[in-house]
């Protein structure tokens, strides 16, 4: 009964973890989308993002990926099996991606506060691709989870399939970004 709560508020939390990381690279791409606004407009819109940015992070983010975190270790624990299954171990590598992300992400949030009203030094496109990234991950580890032993077993069909989704969803932000321009 304990793995299954753990469980069900692991699930609840990485949710609200991954709306967070969502939503907070999409506050650096309205940041950089106000590089050509007037000065006064810039300065307003730049400073609520920062706020916001700042908030998401602490009030959302980082708590929720903390509970995550936990419950994980806990269900870990709870089940040392898991440590003996190849899908686990993948899903373990896909975290670590996840990890990097969150680090790239905090470094940003940094960023943005030490700016004051600064351009972010960061292509356009640049963000709205890292903006995927959260996606791509998400993708992984669920496919992974409910797949299974069945990911090792297809793995090279797979690996194709979601390297055609990478595809497909990095062209059309490319093709989204070209017609605003």
């Amino acid at each position: 009964m304990l793995y299954t709560l753990l469980k069900a508020v692991h699930i609840i939390f990485m949710v609200s973890y991954f709306a967070g990381i969502f939503y907070l690279v999409r506050l650096f791409v309205y940041y950089k989308d106000t590089d050509d606004f007037e000065a006064n407009k810039k300065q307003i819109l730049r400073e609520q993002y920062v706020f916001m940015a700042r908030r998401l992070w602490n009030i959302i983010t980082v708590p929720a990926g903390v509970i995550m975190l936990i419950c994980g270790l806990c269900m870990i624990f709870l089940n040392l099996g898991l440590m003996q299954s190849p899908w686990f171990h993948l899903k373990l590598t896909f975290l670590l991606g996840l990890g990097a992300y969150h680090y790239w992400c905090w470094k940003k949030v940094i960023q943005l506060k030490k700016l004051q009203n600064s351009d972010l030094p960061i292509a356009n496109i640049k963000l709205r691709q890292a903006n995927e990234i959260a996606t791509f991950i998400l993708f992984l580890v669920v496919f992974t989870v409910i797949l299974k032993s069945n990911v090792i077993q297809y793995g090279w069909q797979l690996l194709l399939g979601f390297v055609v989704i990478v595809v497909l969803i990095m062209t059309t932000v490319k093709l989204v970004n070209n017609k605003k321009k």
